[in-house]
């Protein structure tokens, strides 16, 4: 099932449209999408058809700037009820993580991590749309959101050490400096946002001490966050740690504190086993690598923990029943809104003793 997004994410999309010629109501039936539910900024819709919505436009419209002034019409309320709480979280830190826990709360879409290493920080965006859709605009969207989320929290003059995308660089980069700021990465490893650790405790502006202790009851308003599983924390951890090659399963029970046997034990319990997750993880990956078309495939199966451009293809042909270079061919045509049969979609998983250990 494809993920849900709040209307609210697509909040000032008829004004901006409008402004820049188009007609919101025919964007949005092209893809799908009526256009009046986007006043009910609670009215969840499907994400893919969104996205391709804000990219339509960018595209209609010559603006190709069109994510970063969409996220410009923003505001903190956009989040809907987990903005409330927002405002009264402490410091940048826990705001930040608050943001990653409710993630669902929403934008079924999103994937963010906030990591820490070498006295840097790193915000990264992500999308998990379910299936093949450009992401350029609504991940530059999602980026000058989140910026303005933290100018709002710390001070309007925060600057990001790096402000990195995963695509390459526009023609004009007049508007991303206006909002991001001179320090843009473009061709990045990740989407996001990388900053000084010790900024994590900057106190939030908007917090009140004395609505601190209502915390509690304000967080009742906000639908609960989906519980972390141990097959969602291998999963995070072998996302992170494919690319370097380390992603066996003693390598993962150790960065949880666990033996090889009570990890096993914990994902048996949640009828999960160590290699489908491997396998799986891979695969949404790999369908996310493929739909942009920055790496090069031989750049997709060292980032996937491959050994060789060989065995990815291998892997590849028996997950999805077609070749890497044949799907992204496809993907990239689907994307043009080109006809053709639906994308391949990986098959189960089998179970292997390799697949822990390749």
């Amino acid at each position: 099932m494809a993920p849900f997004i709040r209307c609210a994410t697509l909040d000032g999309y008829v004004e901006l449209a409008l402004s820049l010629g188009l007609d919101p109501a025919r964007q949005a039936a092209r893809v799908g999408l009526d256009v009046t539910d986007f006043a009910v900024p609670d009215r969840w819709i499907p994400a893919p058809p969104a996205v391709r919505l804000v990219e339509n436009s960018a595209a209609d419209s010559g603006a190709e700037d069109f994510g970063l002034l969409l996220a410009e019409r923003r505001r903190l309320a956009t989040l809907g009820p987990l903005s409330v709480v927002l405002r009264e979280e402490p410091d940048l830190g826990s705001a930040l993580r608050l943001l990653v826990r409710y993630e669902y709360s929403y934008n079924e879409a999103l994937l963010l991590r906030l990591t820490e290493a070498g006295g840097l920080a790193a915000f990264r965006i992500d999308l998990d749309l379910g299936a093949a859709a450009p992401t350029r605009q609504a991940l530059e969207l999602g980026v000058a959101a989140f910026v303005g989320i933290i100018r709002q929290l710390v001070g309007p003059g925060w600057q990001a050490e790096e402000v990195c995308f995963s695509h390459g660089p526009p023609e004009h980069l007049r508007t991303h400096h206006r909002l991001l700021g001179p320090r843009l990465r473009f061709d990045a490893g990740f989407t996001g946002l990388v900053f000084a650790a010790g900024e994590l405790t900057d106190p939030n502006v908007l917090a009140d001490p004395l609505l601190r202790p209502y915390r509690p009851q304000l967080l009742q308003v906000v639908p609960p966050p989906r519980a972390r599983s141990t097959a969602d924390q291998v999963r995070e951890l072998v996302e992170t740690l494919l690319p370097v090659g380390r992603h066996s399963m003693r390598q993962v029970a150790r960065a949880l504190g666990l033996t090889s046997r009570t990890l096993g034990r914990r994902l048996a319990q949640e009828h999960q086993q160590f290699s489908s997750i491997v396998d799986d993880t891979r695969a949404a990956m790999a369908q996310r690598y493929l739909t942009a078309d920055r790496l090069s495939l031989t750049d997709i199966s060292y980032q996937l923990g491959f050994a060789a451009p060989s065995a990815f293809s291998r892997w590849f042909r028996h997950r999805f029943g077609t070749s890497p270079s044949r799907w992204r061919q496809e993907a990239q045509e689907r994307a043009l809104g080109a006809p053709g049969r639906p994308l391949p979609r990986p098959r189960e998983a089998q179970p292997s003793a390799s697949a822990s250990v390749s």
